[in-house]
């Protein structure tokens, strides 16, 4: 994760949005709203997303892959 640190804070942000959003729903008293499964879901994978893609501006050898 070395230099990737912007990517990997979107990721974790936008899916802690998603998440919090989803929770809210299932909490709620509201019967007209419902909790998304497959939303946690994506919102996983774009937290994966986030933590394993790199920087534009960072090189190999500063993320350590060379």
């Amino acid at each position: 994760m070395k230099g990737s640190w912007k990517t990997t804070t979107v990721g974790i942000l936008t899916a802690i949005g998603i998440i919090a959003t989803q929770l809210s729903y299932l909490f709620d008293t509201d019967p007209e709203t419902v909790f998304n499964l497959q939303a946690v879901f994506a919102a996983l994978g774009v937290a994966g997303i986030g933590f394993f893609a790199r920087d534009n501006n960072v090189t190999s050898e500063q993320a350590g892959v060379k």
